[in-house]
């Protein structure tokens, strides 16, 4: 029984750590918070763009050596100001330096027990996808993936990952002001494509038909 209720007690705790997550990242992609989500948004802006025009590492290197200049400028700027005003505050990152930022056992047990759960569910998708458990969905991972190389033949890597920020950032503001009218014109997709592929499903053999549980 006590092994029972703390296996209960550890998944509810991973699923509430989950959901805390995915309110944070909805929060940051909805602009509820301007300037956090601006920050976010600018500095990996930044980083994906200086990637684009120079190699990984010299973006690290630079990224480091920026860092660095701010922090050794303002530890110089206080200790000069400290010599003028005859001040004994101590060192200026003091506080930051005093900050516990170890690592727990726990929370590191908890974040590869929730990343292993999503792991093994996409596993598992991928390989009824591989091994045409559905041929209905392996056939439209085969068109995504055809149209992917005509993609690949126009943008980069780094190029999608631009486009895919500004579309996180830019998307749900978008269908929060129109949710009706794209929910409307969404719901129609659907259930056209639904009715297409009920009515390939129904020329197919009775092999290579969708498994229902």
């Amino acid at each position: 029984m006590a092994d029972t209720t703390g296996f209960q007690s550890s998944h509810i705790s991973s699923s509430v750590g989950e959901k805390g997550g995915n309110c944070a990242v909805r929060d940051l992609l909805f602009w509820r918070d301007v300037k956090k989500s601006g920050l976010v948004f600018g500095v990996t802006m930044v980083l994906l763009l200086s990637l684009a025009a120079f190699s990984i590492i010299s973006v690290i290197s630079y990224l480091i050596l920026s860092l660095l200049t701010v922090t050794i400028s303002y530890r110089i700027y206080k200790s000069v100001m400290q010599a003028v005003q005859k001040s004994d505050d101590g060192h200026p990152f003091k506080d930051l330096l005093e900050k516990d930022i170890t690592l727990s056992s726990d929370s590191i047990q908890k974040k590869i027990n929730a990343s292993l759960a999503h792991i093994n569910r996409a596993s598992k998708h991928i390989v009824r996808l591989f091994l045409v458990e559905d041929l209905i969905d392996s056939l439209k991972l085969a068109l995504l993936m055809w149209l992917m190389t005509y993609v690949g033949a126009v943008f980069n890597g780094i190029t999608l990952l631009i486009l895919g920020v500004l579309v996180a950032f830019t998307a749900p503001l978008v269908y929060e002001k129109y949710k009706v009218q794209i929910d409307h014109y969404v719901s129609l997709v659907h259930n056209q494509v639904k009715s297409i592929t009920e009515k390939i499903q129904a020329k197919l053999p009775g092999a290579l038909k969708k498994k229902t549980e």
